[in-house]
């Protein structure tokens, strides 16, 4: 492939870093709340849900810190490349006991792969970043996470040009969780993990700038959904582990 991403990277190795939270219960209220939960999945001293981790140590950073896609211009994980546009590839995480909220919690921070790639679309670069999570002392949760960058133009890649209802296929069996990702819930989700990310909230930026037919749902949330569908049918069981976290970022209509 052609050298200007793997080259823009190779001296690139930043030191981990550490955040702590209280792990409030507001977040998780707010979530289901969006969810539309008939109470609060989990509150102060309760064990938080699988993957509702990312409703936690946020960075709130100024205004003027955004480039024009919504995201940092610069940040500690953020490749050094031009014109990056990203999006959650996939993931992984490992649970040996959930955090509980309302009890202080320390995360780690780390870079542990950056791997070139040559895409469809052009060039690809696709960056891990790992997070342990600890708690009194021990380490209750590990998350990998997997986004992959590209530069250029994104109107030129080849999103389909319009959305296909037709190919959603009927859901069979008991384990269902019906709901339309509408332009408000997909903005409300965005505030809740303090992702400014425009393709969730801005069609003509979608289309414009990023070539898609339109609004696009957030991998992270269609994860969440899913484990909804265990929380809530299998109470009794616990999430010790999850892999392919990123199912690809789909638009809107797909679910």
């Amino acid at each position: 492939m052609p050298a200007s991403l793997a080259s823009s990277v190779e001296s690139w190795h930043p030191a981990p870093v550490t955040d702590e939270d209280p792990l409030p219960s507001a977040p998780a209220a707010a979530l289901s709340a969006l969810l539309d939960l008939p109470g609060t999945a989990a509150g102060s001293g309760d064990p938080l849900p699988p993957l509702w981790q990312w409703l936690y140590f946020l960075d709130w950073a100024p205004q003027h810190a955004l480039g024009p896609d919504g995201h940092l211009r610069d940040a500690r994980f953020l490749p050094p490349i031009r014109h990056r546009r990203r999006m959650f590839a996939g993931g992984r995480c490992e649970i040996t006991g959930p955090p509980r909220l309302g009890e202080r919690a320390e995360r780690v921070s780390s870079l542990a792969a950056v791997t070139p790639k040559q895409g469809r679309s052009g060039e690809l670069l696709f960056v891990t970043e790992r997070q342990e999570f600890r708690q009194h002392g021990r380490t209750c949760m590990v998350e990998e996470q997997d986004i992959v960058y590209r530069s250029g133009d994104g109107a030129t890649s080849r999103h389909p040009a319009a959305l296909d209802d037709a190919a959603v296929p009927e859901p069979e069996g008991p384990w269902q969780l019906r709901l339309q990702p509408t332009e408000t819930l997909l903005f409300r989700f965005s505030a809740l993990t303090a992702n400014a990310h425009r393709i969730h909230y801005d069609p003509p930026y979608c289309r414009d700038a990023e070539g898609y037919p339109g609004l696009v749902v957030h991998g992270p949330l269609l994860a969440l959904l899913m484990l909804e569908l265990v929380r809530t049918n299998a109470p009794g069981r616990r999430v010790r582990s999850l892999d392919g976290l990123g199912l690809p970022n789909a638009p809107a209509r797909w679910w």
